[in-house]
């Protein structure tokens, strides 16, 4: 069948993806069927298990291609970057369209557009949520109404809208803890951090950094300083520069999105990895 990244081609060995039919064989083909996520967050596992590897996440309002459904796991990819995993079936529900992102370290569901009436849910940053202004005389301008209950203004912003430079929006995930497959405010790993932060700017990006290493920017030049912004990539890691020395990074060291000394992550790496940097790359 060729040589195909696994991790975004959407074949098993009993079925695969009817846009594959003609590019892959499989016994069987099927339209992929798209389905929000319901809960705050749905870990993807690499085998429909749930102690099984975690290979990435699923944040509200995002939307899973169902390929195949068994028992209580489904089998499919994020539309946002084609990543494959299985996906606990409760965790998904009726495909919905985001209208907005929550971009404050966490969203809180309302039962009533009043900070004072009960909490239904919590949403980390990063969660997507169809939102609507109520229109009545008497409604609340600091709320939007959800699907689920109403969220405070001040905690969401429309997808795409913001003003805030990487750097900025990087920083609301500082103290954020480092969680393998995580990608949101309750839990990052280091490309999920650069995905995370991309797609809020409303830039897509690749789930991995080996992905994202080929796919984004450009290569800055050997000699020319780094400055804020730019993405620095090492074997298995990646971080964002927020000046020419320091970067700000998911990661196991501290266990937690931390801004350091880009000299400091350097000298951590083994001696014999020699030079740990990839690539330097600036975003358009």
């Amino acid at each position: 069948m060729g040589d195909y990244d696994k991790r975004t081609t959407h074949i098993r060995g009993d079925l695969a993806d009817i846009k594959l039919a003609g590019k892959l064989f499989a016994p069987h083909y099927v339209v992929p069927q798209p389905r929000s996520c319901v809960i705050a967050t749905a870990t993807m596992h690499e085998l429909p298990m749930g102690d099984a590897r975690a290979v990435s996440q699923l944040v509200h309002g995002e939307i899973f291609a169902v390929l195949d459904i068994s028992g209580e796991w489904a089998w499919g990819f994020g539309t946002h970057d084609d990543y494959l995993g299985y996906v606990r079936l409760s965790a998904l529900g009726e495909e919905t369209e985001a209208s907005h992102v929550v971009d404050a370290r966490a969203a809180l569901i309302f039962a009533k557009p009043d900070i004072k009436s009960a909490l239904l849910q919590r949403l980390p940053m990063g969660a997507r949520l169809e939102c609507t202004a109520m229109e009545s005389e008497d409604a609340n301008p600091d709320f939007l109404k959800t699907g689920k209950g109403y969220v405070h203004a001040r905690h969401v912003s429309e997808l795409g809208s913001t003003k805030e430079s990487i750097i900025d929006i990087a920083r609301k995930f500082m103290g954020a803890p480092y969680v393998w497959g995580g990608r949101s405010g309750d839990g990052l790993d280091c490309s999920g951090l650069v995905q995370m932060v991309l797609g809020m700017m409303g830039m897509d990006a690749p789930r991995d950094s080996d992905q994202q290493m080929a796919a984004l920017g450009s290569d800055v030049p050997e000699g020319e300083a780094l400055q804020a912004g730019d993405i620095i990539f090492f074997p298995g890691h990646v971080g964002i520069m927020t000046s020419s020395d320091n970067m700000i990074h998911a990661n196991a060291h501290w266990m937690q999105v931390a801004e350091e000394p880009l000299a400091d992550v350097i000298a951590r790496f083994p001696v014999d990895v020699g030079h740990p940097v990839l690539a330097r790359k600036r975003l358009a």
